[in-house]
Formats: structure tokens, C-alpha cells, sequence
């Protein structure tokens, strides 16, 4: 696992797009404070750019220093939480201007992946996590099911749990705002 770590860090710290395991379906990855590199990701997944990805963050500490403001119902709902959860903030900041959407919102999520975790951590910043798919295509639940097309077109493809067959689903998304309100996107 330290190799792939180590050689999906350089290929981060030098712009490029990354094929990773995550907590939940397989992801493309990029430095999320890098517009050129979130721009490629949306060439790769032949997506609108008016769609906005998710990213990763390590842990709370991280979270706070790419959203204005976390909602306690946000805390909470992170707390209670039983499979991985993706909560989209109202004001996103220090992230790259193209990868939020158009009112300013970002989805974030602390994965409980020992890969995720120790990778943002070393890197030192959050991770775009979109699944490894053509836009519209159904997500990869594990590696075999990603297409060529996207292999291809990444820059580094992590080897570790390429083996793995268990079958995995999206993560839940919810939106919450500053006054508490919640609305169930997925």
C-alpha cells in the first residue's frame, strides 16, 4: 500500500489525475485546489463543468479550512452516520474555482478508508473523488468494471485493491444549510 501511496502523491503534487479506491466506488482523483487538474478531470469523464465533484477531506481539522462555515447539523449528521456520507456546505473557499457549483456549495467527505485517509493526509490537501466513469455511465463498484477509455486517460492507477470484487455503493449525499434545513440529493 506504501508504494501506491507514495506514487499516487507525486503523480498529486505534480497536477496530475490519479485512478483510486476509495470508501465507496472507485474514483478519479486530482488535487482539489488545482483548477487545470479538475479541468482534466472533467475531459476524462466527458462531463459539463456546470456539474459539480465531490472532494475528500482526511478529518475535521481539513474540513474547516475549505468551508466558510460547518453547520452543527452537519457534525451530527457526520456522527450518526452508519455508511459513508457526503454533506455539501454552503461556501466553499480555497478550493479550485471550477469545481464547485454555481452557488458556491461543495460536497465533502471524510472517507473511513485507511488508502484515502493516509493519502490526503501526506498530501496535505483535499482530493476530488468522482467516480471512475464516463458522465452518465453507471459507477465502477470495483476495478474490472472500469472502462478503458478512463484507464487510459488517467496518469496513475493505484494497484491496491484492484482485486477487490465486493460490491460497493455511491455514497448518500445530503445538503445542509446554516439555518439547519436538509435536503436528500441521493
Amino acid at each position: 500500500m506504501q508504494n501506491d501511496i507514495s506514487a499516487a502523491l507525486s503523480a498529486l503534487q505534480e497536477g496530475k489525475v490519479i485512478l483510486y479506491p476509495t470508501d465507496t466506488v472507485w474514483g478519479l482523483g486530482c488535487d482539489a485546489t488545482n483548477p487545470d487538474a479538475v479541468d482534466r478531470i472533467f475531459e476524462i469523464k466527458n462531463r459539463p463543468d456546470s456539474k459539480s465533484m465531490l472532494v475528500l477531506v482526511s478529518n475535521f481539522i481539513m474540513l474547516q479550512q475549505y468551508v466558510e462555515s460547518v453547520p452543527f447539523r452537519a457534525v451530527e449528521l457526520m456522527d450518526e452516520a452508519v455508511s459513508p456520507l457526503t454533506v455539501i456546505y454552503p461556501e466553499a473557499r480555497n478550493l479550485a474555482n471550477n469545481l464547485t457549483a454555481e452557488d458556491g456549495s461543495i460536497g465533502i467527505r471524510i472517507p473511513d478508508d485507511d488508502f484515502c485517509k493516509t493519502l490526503i493526509s501526506e498530501f496535505g490537501k483535499p482530493i476530488v473523488s468522482t467516480s471512475a466513469n464516463i458522465s452518465g455511465h453507471k459507477p465502477a463498484a470495483f476495478y474490472a468494471q472500469i472502462e478503458d477509455e478512463i484507464k487510459q486517460a488517467v496518469d496513475y492507477i493505484v494497484k491496491y485493491r484492484q482485486d477487490d470484487t465486493t460490491e460497493v455503493s455511491p455514497s448518500s449525499i445530503i445538503k445542509v444549510n446554516y439555518n439547519g434545513t436538509i435536503t436528500k440529493i441521493r
